[in-house]
């Protein structure tokens, strides 16, 4: 059983008016127990105050009493209110909470009005000019004025929004609840076959194990022990740019490449503006604001130029044979803004491309419906580009791990495909060694007797005796 509620007395007394049936000596206990219970409302509706908090408010209630209700009011909104957009539902769970009780009720399980506020569906009232609407407004108003309802609509749709908000405009607050959604996706690339094989189904027999295992036979091959390719999990590469042009979603970004290399294990991240830095080391922090700090360090140009080329190149030369590139899939986040040479970035995006088993470039303006790959830079970069996609909020970055989730082969077309695309495009037939269609067999070339090689041996001709 719930104590019953603690009625405020807003007149000259000096204290509470203790509940029906209790005594002046339980009256401190009472007031305990509701402060607690007030407590526990406040938190699940979202308010955030620790322990010492609710201490003080205890003690602030031997100078503040309790009968004083705005005066009380005041108090504990200074001591459980940090966040500007916390007060209008404080002042609304204190006006529910510490509420005259009703004649038919006393007490009440105030704990679940936090859960009512959180998972209770929407109310849909019909409109004001509807008669019989308003009758039935009437008798529902009626029934719950003994238990007043709170209003859901200044909480009920806070995720959705954030969901859908781009993450140029994220407050402090804002990111850290979607640092808490990121934690929540699931992210999972499969699987890749490697050529060690272990124990298991597979088509290649294993010999030794054979032997070993038919001893007990005498030696006759009765069982057969197989070996199968052994799998690992497949590697992801996150190479972000860092420039001043990407200034506004960095924090977010650095949250969502630490999220998933906290999840993943081989993950290695890089940061480029004018140069490519290595970041793994500083994402093996556990807090997020020690692995930015540890990041802003090492990386010398933050929010500088944009030479994506010249990063691409150090990748590809210095870190490339150093990583398991050749069977994993790399993430390219940037806006496409390059002030670098667009021949070398597309010589080095066909380079990337052919070194790794899926090519996927984020943009972060690919979100706004006026945007046009219009840049020297994507121009040159889209062609080599197997995925282009989102990164401007959450909703693309669930979008994101579903396509990672079930990621396919890169398809390559079949021979068949390209004749019969051919013969419909209306093309001739193949010729061999045509040089117009490269890779097709070449003819058999003829052996000029005079270029053979005059070397004899002193043995061929003769007879065996």
């Amino acid at each position: 059983m719930i104590p019953p509620e603690i009625e405020p007395e807003t007149g000259s007394g000096g204290g509470a008016t203790p509940p029906a049936g209790s005594t002046p000596e339980d009256k401190p206990e009472a007031l305990l127990q509701n402060l607690m219970l007030f407590g526990e409302v406040l938190r699940r509706l979202g308010l955030n105050f620790g322990s010492a908090n609710m201490l003080d408010l205890v003690r602030a209630t031997e100078d503040v009493p309790v009968g004083h209700k705005q005066d009380f009011r005041h108090a504990a909104r200074c001591l459980l209110v940090h966040r500007k957009p916390d007060l209008p539902l404080f002042d609304e769970a204190f006006q529910v909470f510490w509420r005259r009780p009703s004649a038919e009720q006393t007490t009440r399980d105030l704990r679940s009005m936090g859960e009512q506020r959180r998972y209770r569906a929407p109310q849909v009232r019909p409109a004001s000019g509807d008669e019989e609407g308003q009758s039935q407004d009437r008798e529902s108003s009626a029934d719950e004025a003994a238990q007043p309802a709170v209003d859901l609509t200044r909480t009920f749709s806070a995720r959705e929004v954030l969901r859908a908000k781009d993450f140029a405009h994220f407050t402090t607050d804002e990111m850290e609840k979607a640092r808490q959604m990121m934690a929540e996706l699931a992210w999972d690339l499969g699987r890749r076959r490697s050529r060690r094989r272990i124990p298991g189904p597979g088509s290649q027999i294993d010999l030794r194990r054979t032997f070993r295992r038919n001893l007990k036979h005498g030696g006759e091959l009765l069982e057969l022990a197989h070996r199968q390719l052994k799998t690992k999990p497949r590697s992801l590469v996150l190479i972000c740019d860092v420039s001043g042009s990407m200034e506004r979603y960095t924090r977010m970004l650095l949250h969502f490449i630490h999220s998933v290399a906290g999840e993943l294990g081989q993950v290695e991240a890089f940061l480029f503006a004018t140069r490519l830095t290595r970041i793994t080391r500083q994402l093996k922090y556990r807090s997020i604001d020690e692995a930015v700090t540890q990041v802003s360090r090492a990386v010398p140009d933050w929010a500088g130029g944009t030479r994506i080329g010249e990063a691409l190149r150090s990748f590809n030369f210095q870190w490339s044979r150093r990583i398991p590139v050749s069977k994993g899939v790399v993430l390219i986040i940037s806006d496409g803004w390059d002030r670098g040479d667009p021949e070398l970035l597309s010589r080095e995006m066909a380079r990337l491309q052919r070194s790794c088993r899926r090519l996927i470039w984020l943009n972060p303006l690919l979100g706004s419906p006026t945007f046009e790959p219009l840049t020297q830079g994507l121009q040159a970069a889209l062609p080599y580009v197997d995925n282009f996609l989102p990164v401007h909020n959450f909703d693309s970055l669930q979008a994101l791990a579903h396509h990672l989730n079930d990621l396919e082969p890169r398809k390559q077309p079949s021979l068949s495909r390209v004749h019969a695309a051919r013969d419909q495009a209306g093309v001739p037939e193949i010729v061999a060694g045509n040089p117009e269609f490269p890779g097709t067999a070449k003819p058999a070339r003829e052996i000029n007797p005079a270029l053979a090689s005059t070397f004899r041996h002193p043995l061929w001709g003769q007879r065996r005796t």
